[in-house]
């Protein structure tokens, strides 16, 4: 026989649920309006709480996503810029190359700079042209700068170019706007110098002001007249009545070289004109190379322009 607590929380169920079904039906069949109060009135109070907590997720979840978003669009964008400035510097190299083989009148190949030969030997490079693109032994290898060396082997679709900074390296110059003559050998001195060539055999008599260029004279058949080799930045050592040997900073740095022109030229070639030793002449080059820099600069930017509109349409 149940006891009278136990009817007492029967009844107060059978009302408490006579309650809750009255006012289901009573806004089940209320307007609309009615619910929305309630329930705006309801999240404004009891569930303030929770609504709360379901923002602060709902901006922890988003601010990740933005941030991971930013993250990868600053590594793409430092990616990219790292980049930029190398590419500047090869499509300068190329302009000035381009200008070079313009300036040569006699055959040449333009060949690309693979790699070194032997991973030991950092005074040696490697060319994509070979014998099948008529290159061959003691051909001279010239960059925007000046000399870079000559071609040591060649096979079918590759070569070996020893540069001035190989041991064996020698070619016969002269001192531009004097009488001064002799060969540059590359230089194994200790000091610390500003070059590592040597213009060797230079009579005492005559003396060569530091920032004269040293041009190939063309003198034993290998390397063309006119061609820069370096540039007088002091004397290194001189013998009282005999002759003075001259530090030169090399023209052209084989390291920093990624395209060259081999010259297939028959000896005798003189390329005086193809490498101006006057300043005015090569500001003048400067000038031009800035100018066709500058108009290739609008062009992209016109391109991105009518891009921008095509899109936006």
């Amino acid at each position: 026989m149940a006891s009278a607590s136990e009817r007492s929380y029967t009844r107060r169920d059978t009302v408490m649920f006579l309650a809750c079904l009255g006012l289901s039906l009573v806004a089940l069949f209320s307007p609309s309006k009615w619910g929305q109060d309630i329930a705006d009135a309801l999240r404004g109070t009891v569930l303030a709480p929770l609504v709360w907590l379901q923002a602060r997720a709902e901006e922890g979840r988003t601010s990740r996503a933005r941030l991971q978003a930013i993250t990868l669009q600053r590594d793409s964008a430092a990616f990219l810029a790292q980049g930029i400035p190398s590419l500047a510097v090869e499509n300068d190299r190329l302009r000035r190359l381009l200008t070079l083989s313009r300036r040569i009148s006699t055959p040449y190949v333009a060949a690309e700079v693979l790699h070194q030969p032997i991973p030991t030997d950092p005074r040696s490079l490697l060319l994509d042209v070979g014998r099948s693109d008529l290159v061959s032994e003691f051909d001279p290898v010239v960059a925007p700068e000046g000399l870079i060396g000559m071609v040591a082997s060649a096979v079918d679709h590759s070569s070996t170019v020893m540069t001035w900074a190989h041991p064996e390296f020698r070619v016969s110059a002269y001192a531009v706007g004097g009488t001064a003559s002799g060969v540059v050998a590359p230089s194994f001195s200790t000091l610390s110098g500003e070059g590592a060539l040597e213009f060797r055999g230079v009579p005492y008599r005559d003396s060569v002001p530091a920032g004269t260029l040293v041009l190939s004279s063309g003198i034993g058949g290998v390397y063309p007249r006119g061609i820069p080799v370096g540039t007088v930045t002091g004397v290194v050592r001189e013998q009282a009545g005999w002759e003075r040997v001259y530090r030169l900073l090399p023209a052209a740095s084989p390291a920093a070289t990624a395209h060259v022109l081999v010259l297939v030229s028959p000896p005798g070639t003189s390329l005086d004109r193809a490498f101006p030793s006057d300043s005015a002449v090569r500001a003048t080059e400067r000038d031009s190379i800035a100018h066709v820099r500058r108009a290739d600069s609008l062009e992209a930017a016109k391109a991105r322009g009518a891009g921008s509109k095509d899109t936006t349409r």
